[in-house]
């Protein structure tokens, strides 16, 4: 049987001191949070306390028309129990503002709107602040690219992108995120109703279990015998991870010099 494995040996001393080491090569003076009120963000925010003290953290808590109150009042809170200082912006009248002007109408550009706002307001108060941008996709939305490209895919480093969704929520444990936030049903929260496995169609557990399996070097027939899954569904997952790929790099470029911008020259 396979199993995804629990939190790296040595993680969290070592998650902190990538987390120091990263604000202190950038010359930043902290990190600003986008706190949604799930266990990644809350993750996140708490490692960068641990790890930079609670008045070197920001949170910014960025609902909606169709958020969720619960997920807000428990983004607020958790915040106001770190110590941190944070804001609520309301994003709905950027939005509005967005949907009368550009001529766009399908249900998919137009909620990809939302992280994409986001983002801009993460990076305004960084800037404004000369904070990093701290990142709070996982390893598992990273590989099947369940994110918005240049919107929650968007930050300045990922302290949990190598941990899968699983693992997360046991690191969550250890550091004593509040059980509500942990066991809440994991959602991006674009549209009412909307659930991350009901998008997948499958679970996290069994998602993190064939991703684990192909990294370990499994094929996809293989992975469905040990883990009794039909085949199509295993074929899926993996092909979303190739399918993908283009999430996770810079810009492809035409090369015709020596050395090019993200190609090799840093």
């Amino acid at each position: 049987m396979i199993e995804v494995p629990s939190l790296p040996e040595g993680f969290l001393d070592g998650v902190k001191k990538f987390i120091q080491f990263t604000i202190k090569n950038a010359k930043a003076k902290g990190v600003v949070v986008g706190l949604s009120g799930g266990v990644d963000s809350s993750v996140v925010l708490k490692l960068c306390v641990e790890s930079l003290g609670n008045e070197n953290v920001f949170a910014l808590i960025m609902p909606e028309d169709t958020s969720n109150k619960e997920d807000t009042d428990d983004a607020i809170e958790f915040a106001r129990n770190l110590g941190v200082s944070y804001k609520l912006v309301d994003i709905s009248p950027i939005l509005r503002a967005i949907g009368v002007n550009i001529d766009v109408k399908s249900q998919s550009a137009l909620i990809n709107i939302k992280p994409r706002v986001r983002m801009t307001i993460l990076y305004a108060y960084a800037n404004e602040l000369n904070y990093l941008v701290a990142g709070t996709s996982n390893k598992t939305e990273l590989l099947l690219g369940y994110f918005t490209k240049y919107g929650d895919g968007a930050s300045d480093f990922l302290p949990i992108g190598d941990l899968y969704k699983t693992q997360v929520k046991k690191l969550a444990k250890v550091i004593d995120i509040p059980e509500k936030i942990i066991n809440k049903t994991p959602s991006a929260g674009l549209y009412p109703g909307q659930t991350d496995e009901g998008e997948l169609g499958l679970s996290y557990d069994v998602i993190d279990k064939i991703l684990y399996a192909y990294e370990l070097g499994y094929s996809p027939a293989e992975i469905s015998s040990i883990l009794d899954i039909k085949n199509e569904k295993v074929t899926r997952i993996i092909n979303m991870v190739h399918k993908n790929r283009h999430k996770r790099r810079a810009p492809y470029i035409f090369k015709v010099s020596l050395r090019t911008p993200f190609v090799d020259y840093d």
